[in-house]
């Protein structure tokens, strides 16, 4: 008898607990509650030790830690008709529980969708030199548009960073045979100037030599000693015009 009393009681104790279980709730400093009454929003709670009306009370809990997200490849056709493919990071967190609740269905995922089309949106306005020399000025510009477009859904967008440009392979070859002749000009552009420049010291020291026949002696016997000193089967006596004038006048 007495064990058919208790069980009563041992029910009752079971069904409080059950219920003071899913009335307690324990948010971490980084979450947030967003609680509903009878599906009227009432408020975001937390962090800490939450106090719920069991049945009446549903709470959803939102992070407010930064999210990574990585942007899938895009395909796009930039303003000069080159077709690329381009993926990139977006950073962002929820500033406002509620409106990321209440305001859209699946925050996570629109923000994703607004990144992929926005991502298409901007680089097809921008040219492939543009796209791979001007990737700050491009990353801001993404990151303010997605930021307020996202805002009403209490999302702050902190930064979007591209990651890789894949280029078709007759691209890569059309850049990499550009990139070889730009060095080809540079190299010519340097010697020419070389050329140039050399050209001037030899015409100031000929004018110099020319009012001094002694530095012309010198400068003749000096490449008589290279000529000497670098062993060679034939060698090749230069001789001055003076002396040829010489034997002219005398012939």
């Amino acid at each position: 008898m007495n064990n058919l009393a208790l069980a009563p009681l041992a029910v009752a104790v079971l069904i409080f607990i059950i219920i003071l279980a899913n009335a307690v709730r324990v948010l971490r400093e980084y979450e947030r509650g967003v609680v509903f009454r009878l599906g009227r929003l009432i408020g975001v709670k937390g962090p800490g030790l939450i106090l719920l009306w069991p049945i009446i009370d549903q709470m959803t809990k939102i992070s407010l830690r930064t999210v990574v997200m990585d942007v899938p490849p895009q395909d796009v056709i930039t303003r000069d008709n080159v077709s690329v493919k381009v993926n990139a990071v977006l950073y962002f967190r929820v500033v406002d529980a509620d409106k990321a609740i209440v305001s859209v269905e699946n925050y996570l995922f629109a923000t994703s969708q607004l990144a992929q089309t926005t991502l298409r949106s901007i680089l097809g306005q921008a040219e492939l030199d543009q796209l791979l020399s001007e990737r700050d000025k491009i990353n801001a510009e993404l990151q303010q548009i997605i930021d307020t477009h996202s805002d009403p859904w209490g999302i702050k967008v902190t930064g979007v960073e591209l990651k890789d440009v894949d280029l078709p392979v007759e691209m890569r070859r059309a850049m990499a045979k550009q990139a070889e002749a730009e060095r080809e000009r540079r190299a010519k552009v340097i010697s020419a100037d070389g050329e140039l420049q050399a050209s001037y010291k030899l015409s100031e020291a000929a004018a110099n030599m020319e009012g001094h026949p002694a530095a012309i002696t010198l400068r003749f016997l000096d490449s008589m000693r290279e000529i000497a000193t670098e062993k060679n089967s034939t060698l090749v006596l230069p001789i001055p015009l003076e002396i040829l004038s010489a034997f002219v006048k005398r012939g």
